[in-house]
């Protein structure tokens, strides 16, 4: 095994290490993307395109994968820079562009795995998804709850996001209520996640929702475990079914 990865050994075989150097994975947004992105180039998946048209700001400090010097810089270059400074040799490439209905066609075709990390301010994460259906690529969609890590994994052949709600005004809002009503249902109530959910909404003119870079870091996990899983044709649970991770739960 390549020393870069010898201490995977055990967990990972050598064959697979070989095998998801290859794996390409489109990166939808570089925010929560960021970490995500990194954790899966440490582990071993070397080939990864970074879409996103924003620019770094402060307050992405708390939770994002950037520095005080990157802040006005476009994230996907940022990202690109960092994750060729771990590792030179991955191919990584990035593209300072938002995904629009012009381009999310061309962006998608090529790719083995989608992470939907896209702001829900358009249809475009929906039509994202579609397209992903229609070329059979799998779609993970990750979410910082703060305190807890969540990760849904869309089947290509099975049910899709947009069941939750086809419009995007508060759509984070909308996985937070779907995600506690399924758990008391199940008998798994997440009281921590009810209560962060009725103080946001609470709050005035619906801010941006309150994140935390351990649920950043927590979902970064998940989602390098659910691609590798995929990758190596390892079963995941799909959407309705989901992943949520937190200590919050005990």
């Amino acid at each position: 095994m390549e020393e870069r990865y010898t201490r995977n050994r055990i967990y990972i075989s050598e064959k697979e290490q070989e095998e998801i150097k290859h794996f390409r994975i489109l990166l939808g947004g570089a925010g929560i993307g960021s970490i995500i992105a990194e954790c899966a180039l440490r582990f071993g998946f070397e080939t990864i395109t970074i879409v996103d048209g924003d620019r770094v700001e402060k307050s992405n400090l708390n939770r994002q994968n950037y520095t005080s010097d990157d802040v006005g810089n476009f994230k996907a270059e940022c990202l690109a820079r960092r994750l060729l400074q771990i590792n030179p040799n991955a191919h990584i490439t990035f593209r300072n562009e938002f995904i629009d209905k012009g381009n999310v066609k061309e962006m998608i075709s090529n790719q083995d795995i989608a992470i939907n990390a896209l702001d829900f301010a358009s249809d475009i994460p929906f039509l994202f998804d579609r397209i992903c259906k229609d070329k059979s690529i799998p779609v993970l969609h990750p979410y910082n709850f703060g305190w807890g890590g969540f990760l849904a994994i869309v089947d290509p052949k099975g049910y899709s996001l947009s069941e939750l709600s086809d419009r995007p005004d508060h759509f984070e809002l909308k996985v937070a209520d779907y995600v506690t009503g399924y758990q008391t249902f199940w008998q798994k109530p997440q009281e921590w996640l009810d209560k962060i959910v009725c103080e946001y909404k609470k709050e005035k003119g619906m801010l941006p929702p309150p994140q935390l870079s351990i649920a950043s870091w927590i979902v970064a996990g998940l989602c390098t475990t659910a691609i590798f899983r995929l990758a190596t044709g390892k079963p995941v649970r799909y959407f309705p079914k989901f992943y949520l991770s937190s200590l919050s739960e005990e």
